[in-house]
């Protein structure tokens, strides 16, 4: 039955990795690994638990690892709406139509500063497709939109990794208490930085010039024209509003859920009250309501999926068990995050991160401990090694159309540089040498 488990579980995780080639949504495939792997727990459970578990124990992990999984989906449905929220008002245009520069270099520094900072208040995913809307109308030339478009990858996912908000597996980690916020962005800014400035620094001497501006500048928008004064009521507003949840759980011991939650309902009271006087269909247009149809639902439900198998394992003792051989093998817990983080190139983090959450506990590494700070960073920045190893990357190659051989030739080397120089400086400044 364990290899009837893990080969369920392999399988569904190769399809999830495989997603454009088999063309089936991933968000499909881990529902399925979800379902498939609890039921072969049920079936199988005088196997993983000799002499059989204790009545209703199934029941209750189940239940309360939903309970856990929950936290995560609510905290990330509530983060959506308000970034989709901004986008809708026109907010992100205010940062972005201030940035004019034709030179080649300094555009690099700029979007990557502007990016890195971003992520950190939205998230790597959301900045990724802002900066690509944007990109799109700077730069005609291919070869400097799809280098563009690489460096805006490794810019997002550097600054999600030290942000409690800013990447899925840095939120995950702070939910379970692994890490706090304050400790996170303290640890591993430097980190974080430098993994972005060292390729900022080598490309600096082989990008110089000036780059190409689009033939056809027209801005092919949609939506609601909104005045400027309410586009930036709503950006402001709405990055308040995310930078006070870590405050919120500080202040009340609640889950940071809630307070993602408590800033939702406040800008959704805002709004309603903002454009109460406007004709129906526009107010229905910039409404929360209207909003949150354009949330990304299979992104939901694949974290949903595969987390639920990952429990499973957990439930088990097959991770306790991995954890054991990866202790045994590598010897360094902070070698096992480096692996970790490469191997999050080839396969999505947030499975990757589940699993190490389910190997060590808090007991073993207790909050804040170097291992779950490295863990942060190489899950968020390790997946900039391929343009398929991060939700980031995908975006930027499904909205520039950037060829995964390409990007392997230009920009991977440039990523690999950063991210073991941020590894470095984490080594470095935590006087692990």
């Amino acid at each position: 039955m364990y290899t009837l488990l893990l080969l369920a579980f392999v399988l569904g995780y190769a399809c999830i990795a495989l997603e454009h080639t088999i063309k089936i949504d991933k968000a499909a495939t881990a529902i399925l690994t979800g379902v498939v792997c609890w039921t072969v727990l049920v079936i199988g459970q005088q196997t993983f638990f000799p002499g059989g578990p204790e009545e209703g124990f199934i029941e209750e992990s189940i239940l309360e690892h939903v309970g856990e999984i929950a936290e995560i989906l609510f905290f990330l449905l509530a983060a959506m709406t308000i970034v989709e929220l901004i986008d809708t008002h026109g907010g992100f245009e205010i940062i972005t139509s201030r940035i004019r520069t034709n030179n080649r270099v300094k555009l690099l520094w700029i979007l990557g500063f502007v990016t890195f900072f971003l992520s950190s208040v939205l998230d790597n995913l959301t900045t990724t497709i802002v900066m690509a809307t944007l990109l799109r109308k700077l730069i005609g030339d291919r070869e400097d939109l799809w280098f563009f478009g690489g460096i805006v990858v490794v810019a997002a996912n550097a600054g999600g990794a030290w942000s409690p908000i800013g990447d899925v597996t840095t939120i995950m980690l702070w939910i379970g208490g692994q890490v706090t916020a304050v400790n996170i962005v303290l640890s591993l800014l430097l980190p974080s930085l430098v993994c972005l400035l060292v390729p900022l620094a080598i490309v600096s001497f082989t990008k110089r010039g000036t780059i190409e501006a689009p033939s056809d500048t027209a801005d092919h928008g949609h939506g609601v024209e909104v005045p400027r004064r309410e586009s930036s009521l709503i950006l402001w507003l709405g990055i308040a509003a995310l930078l006070f949840v870590p405050v919120f759980k500080n202040l009340t011991h609640l889950p940071p859920f809630m307070g993602m939650l408590l800033s939702l309902g406040t800008l959704w009271v805002v709004t309603e009250i903002l454009h109460r006087h406007k004709p129906d269909d526009e107010r229905h247009s910039l409404s929360v309501a209207h909003v949150i149809r354009r949330i990304d639902t299979p992104s939901i439900l694949f974290f949903l999926g595969i987390l639920l198998a990952v429990a499973s394992l957990q439930t088990t003792g097959l991770l306790s068990r991995f954890a054991t051989v990866l202790d045994e093998s590598f010897g360094s817990v902070y070698l096992i995050n480096i692996v970790i983080g490469l191997v999050s190139a080839i396969v999505d983090n947030v499975p990757l991160v589940a699993g190490a959450m389910g190997m060590y506990t808090l007991d073993t590494f207790p909050p804040d401990s170097d291992f779950w700070e490295l863990l942060a960073y190489c899950a968020g920045t390790g997946g900039s090694a391929l343009i398929i190893g991060s939700a980031a990357g995908v975006a930027m190659m499904g909205i520039l159309r950037i060829d995964f051989l390409w990007y392997l030739k230009r920009i991977t080397g440039l990523a690999l540089a950063g991210y073991f120089s941020g590894v470095a400086v984490y080594y470095l400044l935590n006087g692990l040498v």
